[in-house]
């Protein structure tokens, strides 16, 4: 006998509130997003267009929600476009930009260098033993981000733990001077944002079907080629969120090129801040933030859609 499904009044009453609920999961990302992105964002991009002034806030026109209702777009023809001919003209920022986008990937590389061994290692691993190595490798999270970079200052000064090691084992003759240059920089950067590369090449190599390498090496596939043929673009997927994890934060970073760097680096994350704080100039911190925005997201977006049609025409 064939069942009949229950269409009741009460029985669609019930189902309600599970579409109610699903609506209410899917909307709350997007609020998020709303409220503390695409808001503040506007907010800037809004003052990147203004003009520094002697006042509070630093900035004119200051334009308001009560001055559009109140019928005040007037304002709006006050506003100017002299801050991003400013940037562009200025080999200042144009030099931070390509410093930054070089100093980033460079990092970028060297946390991939670093980290797919050890994400490898992990999924490797025994099973019993992979959540422990997991939760090693998000440990340093547990510890405020700040006192780790102040550490570094103490491994990598001429006194420091390193050179006193290297000195102990008659590697050098005297102390390497690294703090205050583009090396410490690379160092603290890679180690700050290595668990953002490690894990999600961990995830790709989870869930990685390993019986397909051991088929390649029953049918006579050296390891070596097996990786690159089979394991290397199985996990492709993890190492492009890896990157983009690790390249877009450190491209703006300000703390670590700040502390580990000194005061020769020429970071745009520092320039932004000394335009911010130092200089007070809101226009044109606020231009410099939305550019930094459009260099890094209108390629990944661009990219992202190139990874699209890909996979569509697959």
């Amino acid at each position: 006998m064939t069942a009949v499904p229950d269409n009741s009044p009460g029985q669609r009453t019930r189902r309600r509130p599970s579409r109610l609920s699903r609506g209410f999961v899917v909307a709350v990302p997007y609020l998020w997003l709303l409220f503390f992105f695409l808001l503040p964002f506007l907010i800037v991009f809004k003052i990147s267009f203004s003009q520094t002034a002697i006042a509070q806030p630093p900035y004119l026109p200051v334009i308001g929600l009560a001055d559009l209702v109140s019928g005040g777009w007037t304002k709006l023809r006050q506003l100017t476009i002299d801050n991003y001919t400013w940037i562009a003209g200025d080999p200042l920022y144009v030099k931070a930009y390509l410093s930054s986008l070089r100093m980033a990937a460079i990092s970028t590389a060297l946390a991939l260098l670093v980290g797919y061994p050890v994400a490898y290692g992990i999924a490797r691993a025994p099973r019993s033993i992979r959540s422990l190595l997991v939760m090693l490798t998000i440990l340093p999270f547990w510890t405020s981000f700040l006192i780790r970079v102040y550490a570094w200052i103490g491994i990598l000064k001429n006194e420091g733990l390193l050179n006193q090691l290297l000195l102990w084992l008659g590697v050098i003759a005297q102390p390497l001077t690294i703090l205050n240059t583009d090396v410490a920089i690379y160092i603290g950067i890679v180690y700050s944002y290595l668990p953002f590369m490690i894990l999600p090449i961990y995830a790709s190599l989870e869930r990685m079907d390993h019986r397909l390498v051991e088929a390649a090496n029953d049918l006579g596939c050296p390891p070596t080629r097996a990786f690159w043929a089979i394991t290397f673009p199985l996990s492709l997927p993890g190492v492009l969120a890896g990157i983009f994890l690790v390249f877009i934060p450190a491209v703006g970073e300000f703390v670590i090129p700040d502390l580990l760097g000194g005061s020769s680096t020429l970071m745009i994350g520092k320039t932004l801040w000394d335009e911010f704080f130092s200089n007070r100039d809101w226009p044109v911190s606020s231009a410099v933030a939305v550019v930094l925005l459009m260099v890094l997201v209108i390629p990944i977006m661009i990219f992202q859609r190139l990874q699209a049609r890909q996979e569509g025409a697959v």
